[in-house]
């Protein structure tokens, strides 16, 4: 393809960061990219640019539009000012018609779920959470509807046994790569066709919010397992034990854990030490060890490294 359109980039986060310096690397005509505002982090509340904006300046890209308002006129002038073809959108958030109808040949979206599953925040998280075997990227123009629009391209991607977030989310970051410059290809040879998604086949991917972290012991192992192969690292699943005997609370963040089935002889939600090396708490079904993990104020760990700083026989869950 002859690489000529115009292309005006949207994205914030790493993924879309990774996409760009593709995208870039390989000869598109990137001519602006759009991020989020700079904001304040960390406890110095030093500004911080995002991944994308991060990327872009070492990319040397000339317009980078950080928007307040994607309604703003004086954003709309600047977007209209750079006369883009078509535009691409990697992990970024809603807009309206004025600006994604705004290019000839209008605007994709790359998704990181097999449209129409898993519309919605947290595709990635949500897939694994709920068991899935296969899942996958999707490009699809956008409309006035989240996740919604006609199917471009898309591609499938096997989620193995012990496949966390982390190891998913670089898997489609490296695969979306190939998938939105075919997209493009696509869209320049002008004769293709999409495919209307339908209802049938929708399931949730609403946003986790840190209430939703914490781990519910009454559920089987393998749905606990998959929860925790969900959030890991972040936000990561979590669950409050105490100790009776002091009556303190400690935070466990858990990154990685296995399932027994078995009949433990102990209450759900009970926390023990086996062997002075292995951490398990007893769920529905069974038994699940704590393999990898944290407590609240130390750094993360393996349970047979986090047991030699523990002074606790056993922990009973809060809940």
């Amino acid at each position: 393809m002859s690489k000529n359109l115009r292309i005006v980039f949207y994205g914030t986060p790493e993924i879309a960061a990774i996409e760009l310096e593709y995208l870039v690397n390989q000869g598109y005509n990137i001519v602006g990219v759009v991020t989020n505002v700079d904001k304040p982090m960390g406890r110095g509340k030093k500004i911080a640019f995002s991944p994308v904006k991060e990327m872009a300046l070492q990319l040397g890209v000339k317009n980078i539009l950080q928007p307040a308002s994607m309604k703003s006129e004086d954003f709309l002038a600047e977007l209209s000012a750079l006369k883009p073809d078509l535009q691409v959108v990697v992990a970024f958030r809603m807009m309206p018609k004025s600006v994604y109808a705004l290019p000839p040949l209008g605007t994709f979206n790359l998704h990181t779920s097999l449209l129409p599953q898993y519309r919605g925040a947290a595709p990635i998280n949500w897939a694994i959470i709920n068991g899935e075997k296969e899942t996958g990227i999707t490009t699809f123009l956008l409309n006035d509807k989240i996740d919604c629009g006609e199917i471009l391209l898309q591609r499938k991607i096997a989620i193995k046994a012990e496949t966390d977030f982390e190891e998913l989310y670089n898997e489609m970051a490296e695969q979306g790569k190939k998938l939105v410059a075919d997209t493009i290809d696509l869209i320049e040879k002008g004769s293709f066709e999409t495919i209307v998604q339908t209802e049938e086949e929708t399931k949730p991917a609403p946003k986790i919010f840190k209430e939703d972290t914490y781990i519910d012991w009454h559920k089987n192992g393998n749905e606990i397992v998959n929860f925790i192969r969900g959030l890991c690292p972040i936000p990561a699943a979590k669950s409050i034990f105490i100790d009776e005997s002091t009556e303190k609370d400690y935070e466990f963040k858990i990154f990685k854990a296995v399932f027994e089935k078995n009949n433990a002889n102990k209450p759900i939600g009970t926390l023990w030490i086996e062997n002075n090396k292995v951490i398990k708490v007893r769920c529905n079904d069974g038994v699940v060890e704590l393999v990898d993990l944290q407590v609240s104020g130390k750094k993360r760990m393996l349970a047979s490294e986090l047991v030699k700083g523990l002074r606790i026989n056993e922990l009973l869950n809060k809940n």
